[in-house]
């Protein structure tokens, strides 16, 4: 390894996406993949232990999600860089990371040639989206995206509302949550078309929209009350 290697922790729950990001990276003589994470958990404490110079990091992940990861990284650990690497595209989600303080954001369904542009580019000091993603977050800053939709406030929820809400914010299937709370499937999905009915919305996109703007999600928000699994 050389000095001029660009020191990489990778944190994803699936060991297929890890070895594809690996083998990606390992293509290349500048990146030296110094640890992988399959938790939220992991990933900070494998972080404290290499402190690499980039952390690839996905967003639904066990333990704390990859947007609370975001806030602690920035917060313990300010000069390592982060790129979430995700299957969400919606703009809120990217907004959220953006001000949680990530430094680029890409889907999983990038190229090698894309995923290898935005490690250099975040470790240079840049900050890198795929286009898609550019252009979702152009529209959505333009006043171009998803409704804003809320025309109830917080108060029309129940407290398990509530909890299956920020678990959808924050990108955690039904089952996640259900697990997280100790509540059936159907029970989250019957929660789930109660709120959307009393908030009047009609899309996950939505649904976080109105966590986001009633400032549900962000550093301090550690998703349900009922659990703390991912």
């Amino acid at each position: 390894m050389t000095d001029q290697q660009i020191r990489v922790l990778v944190a994803d729950d699936h060991v297929v996406v890890r070895e594809g990001i690996r083998h990606v990276l390992a293509g290349a003589p500048d990146f030296d993949v110094v640890a992988e994470a399959g938790d939220g958990d992991e990933a900070l404490a494998l972080v404290e232990r290499f402190v690499p110079d980039v952390v690839v990091l996905d967003i639904t992940m066990p333990g704390k999600t990859g947007l609370e990861v975001t806030a602690e990284l920035r917060r313990r650990f300010p000069d390592v860089r982060i790129l979430i690497l995700s299957m969400h595209e919606h703009s809120e989600y990217v907004m959220e990371a953006v001000r949680l303080g990530a430094h680029g954001y890409v889907l999983k369904d990038s190229g090698p040639a894309e995923l290898r542009a935005a490690v250099r580019a975040v470790h240079e000091g840049a900050g890198f989206f795929s286009p898609g993603i550019a252009k979702r977050l152009t529209a959505a800053l333009q006043g171009d995206g998803p409704p804003p939709g809320p025309r109830a406030s917080l108060e029309a929820l129940t407290a398990r509302e509530r909890d299956v809400l920020l678990g959808v914010a924050a990108g955690r299937t039904n089952k996640q949550i259900a697990a997280e709370l100790g509540i059936s499937h159907r029970t989250v999905e019957t929660h789930r078309e109660s709120l959307m009915r009393k908030l009047e919305l009609r899309s996950i996109a939505e649904l976080t929209r109105f966590a986001l703007e009633a400032g549900l999600l962000g550093p301090s928000s550690g998703g349900p009350s009922g659990g703390g699994g991912s």
